[in-house]
């Protein structure tokens, strides 16, 4: 009898050349299916995500589901699969769902998160998780005004890379913030499904945008335009994260499907040694 399993999972992206399987390279879904199978050897075993990131992008709430016909019991799955997996991939959860759904076309929403370190030394233990940008101070507001003016339904061709499959290029993005904690500047988008390449290359636009280098008249008219030859810078993408994907009848415990990202604040450390040396005094 076959049985279809959900999981939420967590990745360190720099570890793999992205989701999707590719010959002769190490990708998460390769070596998740290769896991499964061990666990479940009497079918061949295909692993479907909610969202296919790119190489070196991370994720700390990727859903992904497959089907199963083994005897193991659901609540022993994220911990059978754990002492199997590389310490760069982690099964927060594992749920039991209906044959019908599916990670990817049950879904509502993706929100990735995009990090940028806007500190003007390097930091060690930031560096493989965010964009570090050292030469200017970002200008938070003028990103939020450029982040806003995306809101709705679309058509966003001006940041969908080349090799996409898609019809078209339209997509809702439901909801953007962004913030500064000291020299972290974090940006969220959420949208009801994401271009090929689309968070990088927008997010290329968004820093020239809080540099200073490109006006907001500017970026609105390059999107607005689908003006894809002039959007020419991309973020990297190890300052990417998929935080969340929403369904429409949660699956998954909140505390370990919501934001299970770190979220960093430089200003504590700082708080901290002002308090100390206001205890010296």
């Amino acid at each position: 009898m076959t049985r279809r399993i959900a999981l939420v999972i967590q990745y360190d992206g720099s570890s793999f050349r992205g989701w999707q399987n590719q010959k002769d390279t190490k990708t998460v879904q390769g070596t998740l299916e290769e896991k499964i199978t061990d666990l479940d050897p009497k079918r061949p075993i295909k692993v479907i995500a909610a969202g296919r990131t790119d190489s070196g992008v991370h994720a700390s709430g990727q859903v992904v589901h497959f089907d199963c016909s083994g005897p193991i019991p659901i609540h022993k799955w994220a911990s059978a699969l754990n002492g199997r997996l590389p310490p760069s991939i982690k099964v927060l959860e594992a749920v039991s769902v209906p044959s019908e759904w599916h990670a990817c076309y049950s879904a509502k929403y993706r929100r990735y998160r995009y990090s940028i370190f806007n500190g003007s030394s390097p930091n060690l233990f930031l560096q493989n998780i965010s964009w570090h940008k050292y030469r200017l101070s970002l200008d938070v507001n003028l990103m939020r005004t450029a982040l806003n003016d995306l809101l709705g339904l679309h058509d966003f061709a001006a940041f969908q890379k080349a090799g996409s499959n898609r019809s078209n290029s339209m997509t809702t993005v439901q909801d953007v913030s962004i913030l500064r904690h000291g020299d972290i500047v974090t940006v969220e988008i959420q949208a009801s499904g994401f271009l090929y390449g689309m968070v990088r290359l927008l997010m290329g636009q968004l820093v020239a945008v809080g540099e200073k280098r490109l006006s907001l008249e500017k970026f609105k008219y390059r999107w607005r335009q689908g003006l894809r030859s002039e959007v020419k810078e991309a973020a990297p993408p190890h300052g990417l994260c998929l935080i969340r994907v929403g369904y429409e009848k949660e699956i998954f415990s909140k505390e370990k499907s919501f934001d299970t990202f770190p979220s960093f604040s430089l200003p504590i450390f700082e708080s901290a040694k002002n308090t100390k040396n206001k205890k010296d005094l």
